[in-house]
């Protein structure tokens, strides 16, 4: 593919390299660099052509080949000052992939060539490396990301009605003895997979990182993989890993297939750092194009602030790191076609001057923007920098992970004492959190399991998380994980256990599914997957991180497709509005009422009571709920982690009566149940229907 190319002038605008019909035309922002070079190589890897570029407008340093077609391959070396102390890292040895190529060739093949330093030397990243990095660097790939959609169009599901299934690519497929090429995007996209995501009833998939992402060098050293992708390094490339060829359609067709589906694509993105690390961190990409600019540096320039626990943190207050993430989110979402975005350590995106500011660049950018603000945007509400937890702290269109939800259901369905306002909290939106500023309900994203932690099964299975596999020596992941093991560590076969187990998965579950805002389920824990207790998998991959299909709990799994359905069939379980426990204009009824088992409200002694273990609430729609959304209706929502109690129900409107309608207790039981006996460990849900006198009144 490589040859001779005329060079002309070119423009700085797009960034990257983009192809016209005629030719290339490549831009690279550097503020600081002397020099830039432009790396032409064949197929083979070998270096076929080098120009200087020779234009520069604002930092951006452009040219234009004539001729050159998609598939080229290439990359950059920089020529500039090598001073650590200064913050400027330049080294035209090292290779450097482009921040915006749409495709790579591979991954790094770890080599001390790939440092700017030589490692090992005494004065550590004060040396300076002269090897060239190219044989050990993957090619940055000219490409022409033209895909025909057809007549395709978004699903375009509103964030009340959005079910969020959070998937790995390859751990979500890599099981499956009935899918070709399983571990990539046409296997995540085949019909085995999409049949059974919308027999579940799931409206999103959020798929953990796609984007070009390295493996660790300490990693590969150990014989494991960078499984999760925490370490981006290119924010336009599709990593190749889970690509079957080398076209990047791969990831455009899996799109259409999903939307087809009527599913949506939600990418877990990584912004806040780059796989280079702190300074004993290889060349790759940024600390070569330009250090200074695109990291937040210390007082002490030759060191980077590290607010991510991954080594450096991005600048977001320099223009062009920003541009650069803003160029990132609209390719993918106006050329990929994805349709919102998890955004990993956000508070570190919301950072002005190393303090976290809602209305930061990174978030008014986002907001302003026509792309932009109509996807779907999730925060990860914390880093580990100072003032790093930021729950509620969030501007509008965004939705954050609310681990206060997780934790609490948790340790209300674990019997821990005092639960009840928390429980209470996280079953109606959170609104202490999310309801100012004009944020819906929709703004908590709600979730028992993340990649990050227990699956559902192992958080009733193990008090304490076995990690040996990772090679940390168990030091590593979450210590409190608000499990339970039902007094037997690990796999039982004891049938009590066992019994005790499966309920408490159904409460949870159902809780999290009958909670107001978005819930997400993790991929797996609807058919009964474990990592034996793993709860920080980010190294396994293999049977540990991936999905287990060999033997699903098909009973569970019928059960979740059961709560689901339950949910999109009450609007009131996912509503627009808080619940505050006003008063209705429709008919003067509260649309919250807490209650006691007996049918009093509830004290602020019961709230505080550190042994009630049942929490009871009536639910209509909200107060001031316009009059084209259906108002009628009400839903009694028992949840009940203690013993054995009746519950007393309040009298119903006239011409309706109180049908149980789902019991956690007797899960093969569905539609009518008897009796307001609420078993022990168990989650019942009346609802106020129509009576039959009713009925025949309105015939």
């Amino acid at each position: 593919m490589a040859g001779m190319f005329s060079i002309r002038a070119g423009t700085p605008f797009p960034l990257g390299a983009t192809f016209d019909g005629d030719g290339v035309n490549f831009a690279v922002f550097s503020r600081h660099a002397t020099r830039v070079s432009l790396c032409l190589f064949d197929e083979a890897g070998n270096e076929t052509q080098i120009v200087d570029m020779p234009e520069r407008e604002g930092h951006v340093w452009h040219c234009y080949m004539s001729g050159m077609r998609p598939g080229q391959q290439y990359g950059y070396r920089m020529h500039g000052p090598y001073e650590p102390e200064q913050g400027h890292r330049f080294n035209p040895y090292k290779l450097l992939i482009d921040p915006y190529a749409k495709r790579l060739t591979g991954h790094p093949s770890w080599h001390d060539a790939l440092y700017g330093y030589q490692v090992g030397h005494k004065e550590k990243d004060l040396s300076f490396d002269k090897r060239d990095s190219a044989p050990f660097m993957p090619k940055s790939v000219v490409v022409d990301p033209a895909f025909s959609w057809g007549a395709r169009s978004r699903p375009e599901t509103s964030r009340a009605d959005t079910i969020i299934y959070e998937a790995h690519v390859k751990g979500m497929t890599a099981g499956r003895k009935d899918i070709e090429n399983p571990g990539t995007f046409q296997a995540m996209a085949s019909d085995p997979i999409l049949e059974h995501l919308t027999k579940l009833g799931i409206t999103a998939v959020e798929l953990l990182p796609v984007q070009a992402f390295v493996d660790d060098r300490f990693l590969v050293e150990r014989g494991l993989r960078n499984y999760w992708g925490y370490m981006s390094y290119g924010f336009f490339a599709p990593d190749p890993r889970y690509m079957q060829g080398t076209d990047i359609a791969e990831f455009q067709q899996m799109v259409a297939r999903f939307h087809s589906a009527g599913i949506e694509v939600i990418l877990d993105v990584v912004y806040n750092h780059t796989a280079e690390g702190d300074e004993t961190g290889p060349t790759l990409a940024f600390r070569g194009l330009d250090n200074a600019s695109y990291y937040r540096l210390a007082d002490d320039p030759r060191y980077y602030i590290n607010d991510t626990g991954c080594g450096n943190t991005l600048d977001f207050d320099n223009p062009f790191t920003l541009r650069l993430a803003m160029d990132s989110l609209r390719y993918w979402v106006d050329v990929m076609h994805v349709d919102g975005f998890r955004f990993d350590l956000a508070t570190a995106l919301g950072r002005k001057d190393g303090v976290f500011d809602r209305d930061g660049p990174f978030f008014q950018a986002i907001r302003q923007d026509p792309v932009l603000n109509g996807a779907k945007l999730i925060a990860e509400p914390w880093d580990v920098g100072p003032g790093g937890y930021q729950l509620g702290a969030f501007p509008a269109p965004f939705a954050e992970w609310n681990d206060k939800f997780r934790d609490d259901t948790r340790k209300f369905w674990r019997g821990d004492p005092g639960m009840l306002a928390g429980m209470a909290s996280g079953l109606t939106g959170s609104s202490l959190f999310f309801d100012h500023d004009g944020r819906l309900p929709t703004a908590s994203v709600n979730f028992i399991t993340a990649h990050d932690g227990f699956t559902l099964t192992d958080a009733v299975s193990y008090k304490e998380k076995h990690n040996e596999a990772n090679g940390e020596s168990n030091r590593d992941g979450h210590s409190e994980n608000a499990s339970d093991n039902f007094r037997v560590e690990g796999p039982s076969l004891d049938p009590v256990v066992l019994t005790g187990r499966a309920r408490r998965r159904r409460n949870l579950m159902a809780t999290l599914l009958f909670s107001q805002g978005m819930p997400m389920v993790l991929s797996g824990d609807e058919i009964g997957n474990s990592q034996s207790g793993n709860n920080n998998a980010y190294c396994q991959d293999n049977e540990i991180g991936w999905v287990d299909w060999s033997n699903p709990d098909t009973d569970f799994l019928e059960f979740c497709r059961k709560a689901i359905a339950f949910r999109k069939a009450y609007p009131i379980l996912r509503q627009r509005r808080y619940l505050h426990s006003r008063a209705r204009l429709v008919d003067g009824a509260p649309d919250l009422f807490w209650r006691r088992v007996h049918g009093a409200a509830m004290t602020q002694a019961d709230w505080d009571s550190t042994e009630r273990r049942t929490l009871v609430a009536e639910m209509r729609t909200a107060s001031g709920t316009p009059e084209y959304i259906d108002r009628t209706g009400a839903l009694l929502l028992v949840l009940n982690s203690g013993p054995s109690v009746e519950v007393h129900l309040s009298e119903p409107a006239p011409g309706t009566q109180w049908v149980r309608r789902f019991d956690t207790a007797e899960p093969a039981a569905w539609g009518l149940f008897a009796g307001t006996l609420i078993q022990d460990d168990s989650l019942v849900v009346f609802a106020q229907e129509p009576s039959l006198e009713g009925v025949l009144e309105e015939d």
